[in-house]
């Protein structure tokens, strides 16, 4: 969808509600596209490392990796 400067100001909730469901919206300047209007998404959280220590258990019966599937997977066939 593209929409002139002038009816981008005056609905601007509603073209910001298609934006954000994921609809192209444009913004367009003298009949030419000018900005695209995006939802925002935050910035990423800096993960921690450790943050699962103590958390996470291996099985007792858990297997080791053949060696010829450790080989297969790094290469070295």
């Amino acid at each position: 969808m593209q929409v002139n400067m002038h009816e981008a100001k005056s609905q601007l909730s509603k073209l910001g509600e298609k934006a954000w469901e994921g609809e192209s919206v444009v913004i367009a300047k003298a009949g030419k596209p000018y900005l695209d209007l995006v939802p925002h998404h935050g910035a990423k959280v800096q993960r921690k490392p450790g943050r699962l220590k103590g958390q996470i258990k291996i099985a007792d019966d858990f297997d080791t990796t053949p060696d010829d599937l450790l080989c297969a997977f790094e290469g070295d066939l």
